[in-house]
């Protein structure tokens, strides 16, 4: 590889990274106001809805797929053995979740809480190995930390007759913001790295 080749690969993964980032923000942003609009009444007293079942299932479904294109946007990086693993974390959970949905929602919210633990420990290990050589993942740090937090509090209050989809509604919301800021410093982390 050429210096300049080898130069301009941090600011191409930033760039990729920077585009991923923005499109996962507005695809929860999306998934918060549904949630909101067609859910908001979803609670582990009431049997989930259709509308309360997809939404639950499409979420670790709409993970992974962005994780694929993770894959995509870090082709230079060493492994991506978590990629694959957090991949194959949400597929089992969408398909778990849609099971556990036909008696009630308090199994389906401890398995997307335990989805959101593992998922978030998938991207505090990433952005923790991308904040050298990438930057701008102080973001990312933080959302899979509270990822994590978020995910035992699931499993934890489940249970609880009033839980229900608006609580992964405000953890959707606030994985948006954290894209979102996300997406900003890596908009800087790219030029520099130019």
């Amino acid at each position: 590889m050429t210096t300049v080749a080898a130069s301009s690969a941090p600011a191409t993964t930033a760039g990729s990274l920077r585009t991923l980032y923005f499109v996962r923000a507005a695809f929860s942003v999306v998934w918060v106001i549904l949630v909101f609009v067609l859910a908001s009444t979803v609670t582990t007293a009431a049997k989930p809805s259709v509308a309360a079942v997809i939404l639950l299932t499409i979420y670790p479904l709409w993970d992974a797929l962005a994780t694929v294109a993770d894959i995509r946007a870090t082709p230079s990086a060493t492994t991506h053995l978590p990629q694959f693993i957090n991949i194959a974390a949400g597929v089992i959970a969408a398909v778990a979740i849609f099971i556990s949905t036909l008696s009630s929602l308090t199994p389906a919210l401890i398995v997307f809480g335990v989805w959101a633990f593992l998922s978030g420990g998938f991207q505090l290990l990433l952005a923790l190995r991308r904040r050298t050589p990438v930057g701008g993942q102080w973001p990312m740090i933080i959302s899979g930390g509270l990822s994590v937090l978020a995910g035992i509090s699931f499993v934890v209050t489940a249970g609880a007759p009033k839980t229900g989809l608006t609580t992964l509604g405000g953890y959707s919301a606030f994985g948006a913001f954290w894209y979102l800021l996300g997406a900003i410093l890596l908009i800087r982390a790219a030029r520099r790295a130019r």
